[in-house]
């Protein structure tokens, strides 16, 4: 309890009142708050080096670009990749779509299969989606267990010799399943199939080694690590990536262009178009080094004894049901409660000073395989504490008493 208190003081947002109650910050999975040293970071930034990267011979530009080139540094480290491999992009979402448009557009044609599954956040379905319809490919799903789990048994019969693209999350949004992304990427592999992993609840929680994984592209968002909004990064496999041809044209993401010709620059500044999000870069940058700082077997530890004390409360609250009980699983509490619509009893909670997060978490397919519209989540990091959890349950309560 110490520990966390402690680390809960390195981020300002949670020193606040909501109403008459201390904040409780339960939403982490939709964004994680950001210690001072990110906000530091980006204030300095804007403070003394605030200019445009890359090609400038002035001090300003200099500083910006070696603190920009410093970040996808430090992001190359922490995925275990080398620094031409990570792609600065706004977040998973456009590194989803980026390898969608950038190798599967021209490669994929009537025949060839996507597979994804029934846990996916909405942005690791409709770029697959647009794709099919852009080519004529066909899109596969995988089953979910009855406990959140990943069915595997139905992700390999619907692997085959057409499948082209296996597309999954390291870390369900919605429940917090965790996926075997090392098997299913082997898996695929020996389909022939370029894999993609969308890793965007994963980097905050725990280590992701993208060369163990043995994934082909992996997504990122780093306001979901203790970062700015606005930043991510896609790592993809060198060779990949030289293959492809941009996503987008523009600024400094060229070598030379004339009416006749346009040549690209080289990896990883030919998916670069424009200015790009520098501060958020700095910031990310920042994240980097507090993760470094705790450490990840530290934030694994705190949070899995998180997820254990909230498991055990939630489910001693009669007309509580837990949603997503897979023995893998990152700190998300996923429930319904009785008779009371989800977005009643989060206004409760918001009224406790307690913010959850309610509805269908971008996730409606998977959803609707729970015979759910929407549910409650509860998505803790390691600033909270046993403490935040007991004020839930008192909201949780509180709720049931007036509305159930």
């Amino acid at each position: 309890m110490t520990q966390t208190t402690r680390i809960a003081d390195a981020f300002p947002a949670l020193n606040q009142t909501v109403g008459d109650n201390p904040l409780v910050y339960l939403d982490s999975a939709a964004t994680t708050q950001k210690p001072t040293c990110v906000i530091d970071a980006v204030h300095s930034y804007y403070e003394h080096d605030n200019a445009n990267i890359h090609r400038g011979v002035h001090q300003l530009s200099m500083r910006a670009t070696k603190g920009y080139e410093g970040a996808r540094a430090k992001l190359a480290t922490l995925l275990g990749a080398s620094k031409d491999e990570i792609v600065f992009v706004r977040g998973a979402t456009e590194a989803i779509n980026l390898v969608a448009q950038a190798w599967g557009r021209p490669r994929l044609g009537a025949g060839d299969e996507i597979l994804i599954t029934e846990m996916e956040h909405h942005s690791n379905i409709v770029p697959w989606q647009l794709l099919c319809e852009q080519t004529g490919a066909a899109l596969k799903v995988a089953k979910v267990n009855d406990d959140g789990s990943l069915n595997v048994e139905s992700f390999k019969e619907l692997l085959g010799e057409n499948t082209s693209i296996a597309a999954f999350a390291h870390v369900s949004n919605a429940i917090g399943s965790i996926n075997p992304v090392k098997e299913l990427c082997t898996l695929a592999k020996a389909a022939g199939a370029v894999t993609v992993v969308d890793g965007a609840q994963a980097t905050g929680h725990m280590h992701v080694d993208v060369q163990d994984i043995g994934c082909d592209f992996y997504a990122t968002s780093g306001h979901k690590m203790f970062g700015p909004t606005g930043i991510g990064c896609l790592f993809g496999r060198s060779e990949l990536l030289e293959e492809m041809e941009p996503y987008q044209g523009g600024g400094d993401m060229i070598l030379s262009v004339s009416f006749e010709e346009t040549t690209w620059n080289k990896v990883p500044f030919k998916f670069e178009a424009g200015t790009p999000n520098i501060a958020g870069a700095i910031g990310l940058s920042a994240a980097c080094d507090y993760i470094g700082g705790i450490g990840y077997d530290t934030i694994h530890d705190i949070e899995m004894e998180l997820l254990s004390y909230g498991t055990k409360v939630l489910s001693e609250i009669e007309g509580v049901t837990l949603v997503g009980t897979a023995k893998e699983k990152c700190a998300i509490l996923a429930f319904t409660v009785d008779g009371v619509h989800p977005h009643d009893v989060g206004t409760i909670c918001d009224h406790e000073g307690v913010a959850i997060r309610t509805g269908n978490h971008c996730a409606e397919p998977l959803m609707h395989r729970f015979g759910l519209s929407a549910t409650c989540r509860a998505s803790l990091s390691v600033y909270n504490t046993a403490t935040d959890i007991d004020a839930l349950a008192t909201a949780l309560r509180k709720a049931i008493t007036m509305l159930g």
